[in-house]
């Protein structure tokens, strides 16, 4: 099944929406805010020629992959500022009818449950909406803030994939952690608040 695209998703104060144009002014700021904070954990290119893409040709091609069906990007805002982002990607049909997730927020808001709860809602779309079997998340062992994720969430911890991702320059290992629909029929959104009630 071919996802939908454009497609909001809400619960309470988050909200996860497509990336626009419109959004290069806060999404620079609130890159350039966390710029050290981001670093150790942004993906970079082994290769890079040239300079990185444009904020606008950046829109076009996430566009052009969610209408695709090879990506699912969102913004994530907090009670409607922009505050991060999470996309769904390697979206693969098939027999395997899997995908992989990465996101990044700001560091402000760190630590309040909004990047687990933006996964959990991402989750359940890919699940019930797109009929997807599963999803995994890569993690540095050093990530300590998204290995808390992974935790509340309830992930399963596939182990470690050695120069796993090209990260800050470099090769890095990273924990795969991942989820099929089968272990969350009462939905990845109901399991992570019921973790949270339980703590």
């Amino acid at each position: 099944m071919m996802p939908e695209w454009p497609v909001e998703l809400r619960h309470g104060a988050v909200l996860l929406r497509p990336l626009r144009r419109r959004d290069a002014a806060a999404w620079r700021a609130v890159r350039a805010a966390n710029a050290t904070w981001l670093r150790p954990w942004e993906a970079t290119s082994p290769d890079a020629s040239g300079p990185p893409p444009t904020f606008g040709q950046m829109v076009r091609s996430f566009t052009r992959e969610a209408r695709a069906g090879r990506m699912l990007p969102f913004v994530v805002e907090l009670d409607g500022r922009l505050v991060g982002q999470i996309t769904v990607s390697g979206i693969t049909w098939g027999s395997l009818r899997s995908a992989h997730v990465g996101y990044w927020v700001d560091q402000r808001v760190a630590g309040r449950g909004t990047i687990p709860l933006a996964l959990a809602l991402v989750g359940d779309h890919c699940f019930r909406a797109l009929r997807l079997h599963r999803l995994e998340v890569n993690i540095r062992p050093e990530n300590a803030a998204s290995l808390r994720v992974a935790e509340k969430l309830g992930l399963r911890d596939e182990g470690l994939r050695e120069k796993f991702l090209h990260i800050d320059g470099a090769w890095r290992d990273h924990r795969t952690f991942a989820i099929t629909t089968d272990e969350v029929p009462e939905g990845l959104l109901s399991r992570y608040e019921a973790l949270r009630a339980r703590r």
